[in-house]
């Protein structure tokens, strides 16, 4: 395993603590974080798919949890009732995978198909903060900026 040293990093970055953590953070995994596999798609200009392969596993035994900028999917088989595995190839040990999601993504929904989780997210970015266009004015002389009065 290799080991970076990020201090230079942390020392010449200011504001950017959250993207420093999140470097550190990914360096840190387990390198069996990648149980069960997962594909990443982008579905539009704002819409993003996250597909989970939980073969196996039932709707009752997986839990999605969204917080402010984490996307959390725990599973967890429940045992009913003991049997007995000839050969025993499809993985059914708890997970729990971690999805750091940007600014303004929101997860929509989440299904579950064909031993595939299906979560669905969307950027939804609030009209105050999208870029608009000035128009710009062709009068002579410059107005005063008329202040209210409180």
């Amino acid at each position: 395993m290799r080991t970076f040293d990020l201090s230079p990093l942390w020392r010449s970055t200011i504001g950017f603590d959250h993207l420093a953590d999140l470097l550190d953070s990914s360096l840190r995994q387990p390198a069996d974080d990648n149980y069960p596999p997962c594909n990443i798609e982008r579905c539009g200009e704002d819409a993003y798919r996250i597909s989970l392969a939980a073969a196996g596993f039932s709707v009752d035994d997986i839990a999605v949890t969204a917080e402010r900028d984490t996307l959390i999917v725990e599973g967890k088989k429940s045992d009913s009732g003991q049997r007995e595995y000839l050969y025993h190839g499809i993985a059914a040990r708890p997970f729990r995978r971690v999805f750091n999601l940007a600014e303004y993504v929101q997860v929509k929904q989440a299904s579950f198909k064909d031993g595939l989780l299906i979560i669905d997210l969307v950027r939804e970015i609030p009209e105050a903060m999208k870029p608009r266009r000035i128009p710009i004015g062709n009068t002579g002389a410059p107005r005063q900026i008329e202040q209210k009065a409180a």
